[in-house]
């Protein structure tokens, strides 16, 4: 299954906020989940909206998500918890954190555009997994400098995660540590989502 281009806010409606999807805000008055289907929900498609919501976020495809929960379910810990921080620690993910761009897709399109730098080189691969004490940094060329200062000067984020650091008169971020599980900028239940795949497979 390829990456999702198609209406946005349909998906916004159906699944709720997905601040990496898309910078434009519904409507004042207008309900972000659709209550087109009432009733209750099945417990399959409680965790399938789970995974929808991880996928369109981060604007993975289908086989991408399945690759990262099966390095999750590798590694020590909570697998749930491991996916996120795995899913946070990508480059793209990093930009849009960092205020260096207004969406993940517009960050994937920066760095498959050869604009950004990790610890000196430039960098195109969107989920290159960046880890602590990488210095994200822009090319010094003028095309570039314009771009990201232009995404800097009109972010809305939020406060900063404690494990990101933005310089911003140098157009450079530092990366502290490996993200907490409360400062992933998403509300979601990990947990619903490994379940998903664990029936999957």
């Amino acid at each position: 299954m390829s990456r999702y281009r198609g209406p946005r806010f349909k998906k916004i409606r159906r699944l709720g906020a997905l601040p990496g999807l898309t910078s434009k805000k519904p409507r004042a008055g207008s309900d972000l989940r659709n209550q087109s289907r009432p009733g209750k929900k099945s417990q399959y498609r409680i965790r399938l909206e789970e995974k929808q919501k991880l996928r369109f976020h981060y604007g993975l495809t289908e086989r991408q998500l399945l690759k990262y929960v099966r390095i999750a379910g590798k590694a020590k810990g909570s697998t749930g918890q491991v996916l996120l921080q795995l899913l946070e620690m990508r480059l793209d993910n990093i930009l849009f954190r960092l205020g260096m761009a207004s969406t993940i897709p517009q960050a994937r399109q920066l760095v498959n555009h050869r604009h950004i730098l990790v610890n000196g080189r430039i960098v195109d691969i969107p989920s290159y997994r960046c880890k602590p004490r990488d210095m994200i940094s822009v090319k010094d060329e003028q095309k570039s400098l314009a771009l990201i200062k232009n995404y800097l000067d009109s972010s809305t984020h939020d406060e900063l995660p404690k494990h990101l650091t933005l310089q911003t008169l140098q157009y450079k971020g530092l990366v502290n540590q490996i993200i907490d599980r409360k400062w992933v900028g998403l509300k979601i239940n990990e947990l619903l989502v490994v379940e998903y795949y664990s029936r999957q497979t």
